[in-house]
């Protein structure tokens, strides 16, 4: 009997349907071989186009600064803010100028834009021109510019003229003054009697 059961079991198991898929395989196909196309270079035309006309520049023809060039110039810049500069030109003329921060009074503002006078570091320059004019005058120039303004100087500067005069003076009136008349009048109460004089 034991013998008959297993074989019905090994019989259901033979007979349901299996869970068990076999593994896909891929059909293998060869690879088409296309003959590569061939197209020909498409020829473009060149685009011409015309040279733009340009105006020569009109200069007058008493042009006398035409041949002055820069005969020497430098520039220095340093760490601590200075710096100085200087060029020449072949007609004579010069520039030189150096400037140096320098602590000095000044007004700063803080946040609420309240003025404080306080040390601020601000640029004191110094510098020197010279050149000659179109009619062969030589003028020279000097310049300062600090915390008191800028000052130039310089001979052909026009200056200020000096006026000499005296204030006016007050006049002086001698007079007397007029005095009141004295008038008799009379006071009454306790300690007063008869007639007085102020």
């Amino acid at each position: 009997m034991k013998l008959f059961v297993i074989a019905a079991v090994l019989a259901v198991a033979a007979a349901a349907p299996s869970s068990y898929k076999p593994e896909y395989k891929a059909p293998a196909y060869s690879t088409p071989a296309y003959a590569a196309p061939s197209y020909s270079a498409p020829a473009y035309a060149a685009p011409a186009y015309a040279a733009p006309a340009y105006a020569a520049p009109a200069y007058a023809k008493d042009n006398k600064y035409a041949g002055i060039t820069v005969t020497s110039q430098s520039d220095e810049r340093n760490l601590d803010g200075s710096s100085q500069w200087s060029y020449a030109q072949s007609d004579y003329t010069t520039r030189e100028e150096s400037q140096v921060q320098k602590k000095m009074q000044g007004v700063a503002y803080d946040s609420y834009g309240k003025a404080t006078y306080e040390d601020v570091m601000g640029n004191t320059n110094k510098g020197s021109s010279y050149w000659v004019s179109p009619e062969g005058e030589k003028f020279t120039l000097t310049w300062v510019a600090d915390e008191q303004g800028f000052k130039p100087k310089g001979d052909h500067l026009p200056v200020a003229p000096v006026h000499v005069y005296e204030l006016p003076v007050a006049p002086v009136h001698e007079y007397e003054l007029p005095v009141a008349p004295a008038l008799p009048y009379k006071r009454t109460g306790l300690g007063y009697s008869g007639n007085s004089y102020y």
